[in-house]
């Protein structure tokens, strides 16, 4: 550290803003805190030589995830980077609708093509887009999301296409190129197009890339429901390849379906639900956000005016931009309301992908609640190491997930374009960094399963090479060292290229119309894609100043300051009797007090009028969310309640620890195991225990099939190979953000491990009887509870005595333990130098966990996008 500050030009540390001088940076060193260095370092401009080291480092990155690809898993769709091997969708177990991303078309390589370009590995772009032509297939019998199609593969082709032929205009390179991966992307379009067999206009959740949808042998065409983002998310990749292609029916069928979801808005608040009806058009979900289920639908409105020139798109994104800043962003938050009744909270907590979101008001050009959210959720990393799943409005865990997603890097490096502020710099370099501490193993990088615990799940998914290198390795360059001019192209969702000047190439489209708004009062950005070198100067201070005021939002680096001492005064009138005797006859018994002091002196003892104070040391602690463990037992034979598996409750249906004895009855498996749908066994389900598999729907839809078709209770089961509850926190199930009042069965969650133990029993021994209820009620169990204690000091003041100081005199402290009140007399000589081993006395005598207030907090694990729980 040192060696590098020296190192530093010192007209370079003359500079307003930088954090030291040259003649006083020796002694700052040495005296400074850890913290100061850190938060200096963030704020400190970065030499020409670090951003090289650091791009350096990202490219080292980059070729260990590709190449691990390429040497383990390629031609498969991902890697499985704990396994060191490819996800070959029907070959490893099912994961609901995560693997509908999978299509048997080399998804990784196809999403990275544009990718190899912006970090100039030219010869290894070639070799990708040979193998592309040569390998991938796209006529594959898979049922496939179409929104994760179009982003991911659909935008892959078209951002290889769109560099192949750059690159072969040059006359450098890729001379032999023949358009052949913008002939995939219309074979690819044209497979796609079924989904939009609607009559509402709205796409299909899902399409069999061999049959359609409708086809007896698609296996899809069920589904009536799509997420607000996976119908609204299509216009720039459909729009592109009409005007490239010549061929208007894509960009006609993504105009479409914007134009339903715009009509269906709610006209009083502007906003739009989570989920729609793509037959009668109605909502499905009713909660509006940013984030999960809607993100890209906003992007793609603002994103479809640069890329298109249509003011439509941009008239329609003010009009929900306006909507969403009145009514969901209360800075540095980004919540979920009803979009009926926006006013109305509808959940607690938020999701990390509308991380997005400062990124795209970057482009709007309302840098300050960029700043604000942005720096919000750069503390929620610097607390978890991770941006979790989902995390609370008070920044804890909610779900604990990290699946190496890229939003936060997208709006780290679109706020550092707008401010060049050297402090993006860092914060992208805290990035990379913990990539490699906490991500990376052997054959790749591994998302995290629980960013509390830090173990790994065997999943790395395309967006990871698509997207987080692209945006780190462009945040650390500049424009000389770049193969492209990044000026000429929009990112896409999936980080893809396509060129702005697709504005000029017309193709017969018939135009979306928007009816005349409601006056909004017009300001500089109204009609504007805002130029960065003009509007936002390169002047640090500014974000500075914004910056600062969430710097301790989450607690974290906080300098620890001792909180005050809240006190209570009440009256103790003379009885005859010393105040100790007196609370004595009142039934308060005595115990050894903790050592607190305040400093004041203590002499002898005093008789007469008394007030005692209470003195309550208030310490700051995270308020958890309980989560009562539940239980599944197995009481049949052979089992005989031996057999105990760990549950999570549910925040809907009934409540199992008002049951007193629980709830019995005999498992059967729901079919489909997803319980998605109607219930095809509904005569085996009726009374009966149903097992269903987590994903492809919410807890709560699935939990009202069941339901219906007379389940007596039900068993949710993790889809996620390998979970397990004693890796992983346990959570509550919560419902879909409607009323759950109609639910009324008893819902438990089991760890895929778990689920495992249950299902092979089922499988053995046909028959299985289980009781449903809190793990501390458990058959056999013991039932003693534990004790809970606390201590509140109590100090004497002599009546008239000055506020400031107590009288000499007796110190006592209250303890509450195990539903008795004790009280100790103390002298405060007794009290010195035994802190700390009091304090550890005090916690091996019935404290229900360990004395630190940052225990683990019993949360969860994430839904996919908009659909799943």
């Amino acid at each position: 550290m040192l060696e590098h500050m020296r190192r530093l030009d010192a007209k370079s540390l003359r500079k307003p803003g930088l954090c030291f001088g040259t003649d006083m940076l020796l002694k700052t060193l040495l005296i400074a805190s850890l913290l100061g260095w850190v938060n200096c370092l963030e704020n400190q401009s970065m030499t020409p030589e670090e951003k090289t080291n650091i791009r350096n480092q990202i490219l080292e990155m980059f070729d260990h995830a590709y190449g691990s690809y390429m040497k383990y898993a390629y031609p498969a769709d991902e890697l499985m980077p704990l396994s060191c091997k490819g996800r070959v969708r029907g070959e490893e177990p099912n994961r609901g609708d995560i693997d509908d991303s999978l299509g048997k078309f080399s998804l990784t390589l196809i999403d990275t093509l544009d990718t190899l370009v912006v970090l100039n590995k030219l010869d290894e772009f070639d070799d990708a887009v040979k193998k592309a032509v040569r390998d991938v297939r796209l006529d594959n019998d898979v049922v496939v999301s179409v929104f994760e199609t179009n982003i991911r593969v659909l935008g892959g082709l078209l951002g290889g296409h769109v560099m192949a032929d750059l690159l072969r205009q040059r006359g450098e390179r890729m001379q032999w190129y023949r358009d052949e991966l913008l002939h995939m992307a219309v074979e690819l379009g044209h497979r796609l197009i079924p989904a939009f067999n609607t009559s509402s206009g709205l796409p299909y959740p899902k399409v069999n890339l061999r049959y359609g949808i409708l086809n007896p042998l698609s296996r899809t065409g069920t589904e009536s429901d799509t997420c607000t983002a996976c119908a609204g998310t299509m216009i720039l990749e459909f729009a592109a390849l009409s005007r490239l292609s010549g061929e208007s029916v894509f960009e006609e069928h993504a105009r479409k379906a914007l134009d339903v979801l715009w009509e269906r808005r709610q006209r009083g608040s502007d906003l739009v639900g989570t989920v729609i009806n793509i037959h009668n058009g109605e909502w499905v979900r009713k909660d509006s956000g940013v984030g999960a289920g809607i993100d890209s639908y906003y992007e793609y409105l603002m994103k479809a005016y640069i890329l298109l020139g249509d003011d439509t798109f941009l008239q329609r994104f003010n009009i929900h931009y306006s909507a969403i800043m009145k009514y969901i962003s209360q800075p540095p938050l980004l919540l979920n309301v009803h979009m009926h009744n926006p006013t109305v909270s509808v959940r607690s907590w938020m999701d990390s992908l509308l991380a997005f979101f400062p990124g795209l008001q970057v482009l709007t050009g309302d840098l300050k609640p960029a700043i604000e959210t942005h720096e919000m959720l750069y503390q929620v990393t610097k607390q978890h190491k991770f941006l979790p799943e989902a995390f609370t409005t008070e920044f804890r865990v909610h779900w604990g997930q990290h699946l190496l997603r890229p939003e936060f890097a997208e709006s780290t490096y679109y706020l550092y374009k707008a401010t060049g502020d050297p402090y993006y710099l860092r914060v992208g370099q805290s990035i990379v960094e913990k990539l490699n501490a906490f991500a990376r193993v052997p054959c790749g990088f591994a998302a995290v399963q629980d960013v509390r615990t830090g173990t790994h799940e065997d999943r790395m998914d395309s967006f990871f090479l698509a997207e987080m290198f692209k945006y780190l390795y462009l945040l650390f360059s500049e424009k000389s060292q770049l193969p492209i001019n990044m000026d000429d192209y929009i990112f896409t969702t999936e980080a893809h290229l396509l060129p702005v000047s697709l504005s000029t190439t017309q193709v017969t489209v018939q135009t979306n119309v928007t009816e005349a708004p409601v006056a909004h009062d017009e300001d500089l950005f109204t009609h504007s894609c805002p130029s960065t070198e003009t509007l936002f100067p390169n002047n640090p201070t500014f974000a500075k100043t914004i910056r600062d005021g969430y710097k301790y939002l989450t607690g974290v680096g906080r300098a620890f300051t001792p909180l005050p001492i809240r006190e209570i005064e009440l009256p103790l009138h003379d009885s005859g009797m010393e105040p100790v005797e007196f609370l004595k006859s009142m039934g308060i018994s005595l115990t050894p007090l903790n050592d607190f002091t305040l400093g004041d002196s203590i002499g002898s003892k005093h008789k007469g009028v008394f007030r005692v104070k209470l003195v309550a040391e208030v310490s700051q602690t995270i308020e958890e969310e309980l989560v009562v463990p539940h239980a599944v037992q197995l009481i049949s034979p052979p089992f005989l309640g031996r057999a105990v598996l760990t549950a999570g409750p549910a925040k809907f249906g009934m409540d199992l620890t008002k049951q007193e004895h629980g709830v019995k009855g005999t498992i059967v498996k729901a079919s489909p195991y997803t319980a998605c749908g109607p219930i095809e066994n509904a005569a085996e389900v009726k009374g009966r225990i149903a097992l269903a598999l987590r994903g492809d729907c919410m807890f709560a839809a699935k939990a009202r099939w069941l339901q219906q078709a007379g389940a007596g209770g039900v068993i949710f089961i993790d889809h996620r190979e390998g979970s397990n509850s004693e890796e992983t926190p346990l959570f509550q199930m919560v419902g879909d953000g409607d009323s759950t009042e109609d639910i009324t069965l008893p819902l438990v969650f089991l760890f895929s491990r778990e689920g495992a133990v249950l299902t092979s029993a089922l499988e053995e021994h046909h028959n299985v009887d289980v009781l449903l209820l809190p793990k501390e009620r458990q058959l056999g169990h013991d039932k003693s509870e534990k004790p809970v204690s606390m201590n509140i000091k109590l100090r004497l003041r002599e009546e008239g005595g000055s506020e400031g100081r107590a009288a000499p005199g007796t110190t006592l402290e209250l303890v509450l333990e195990d539903e008795e009140v004790l009280l100790k007399e103390t002298d405060e000589e007794e009290l010195g130098g035994k802190q700390q081993s009091q304090r550890q006395q005090v916690c091996s005598q019935g404290r229900t966990g360990p004395c630190s207030t940052d225990a683990p907090q019993a949360l969860n694990s994430k839904p996919e996008p908009g659909t799943n729980p």
